[in-house]
């Protein structure tokens, strides 16, 4: 599976086998990544592409320096089972976690 961003559309997309299995859309603002809505290819249900697609995306919001704001229930709902991505949301007390 590759996941890539796509900023002429505006979402993280995840490859499977050279077929498009899902997406992560997000709007984009100088300090914020709006995630809006988050959608698998029924083919593709129950392998992974979900997940796959939130930790990638929340990743680059971590590289950017920036926060995340979400609104789709899907990414709501994997960072309720993945606490450690839990200080980018907006809002959140920024992580006293080090390395």
């Amino acid at each position: 599976m590759q996941i890539a961003d796509q900023p002429d559309r505006k979402r993280f997309e995840a490859v499977v086998d050279g077929q498009l299995a899902g997406w992560a859309e997000y709007q984009l603002t100088d300090e914020l990544m709006v995630f809006t809505h988050t959608e698998v290819d029924p083919a593709y249900e129950g392998q992974g592409v979900g997940g796959a697609l939130a930790r990638a995306a929340l990743d680059e919001v971590r590289a950017r320096g920036l926060r995340a704001l979400v609104v789709c229930p899907f990414i709501t709902a994997w960072i309720g089972r993945h606490r450690e991505y839990a200080d980018l949301l907006y809002g959140a007390r920024p992580s006293s976690v080090t390395d």
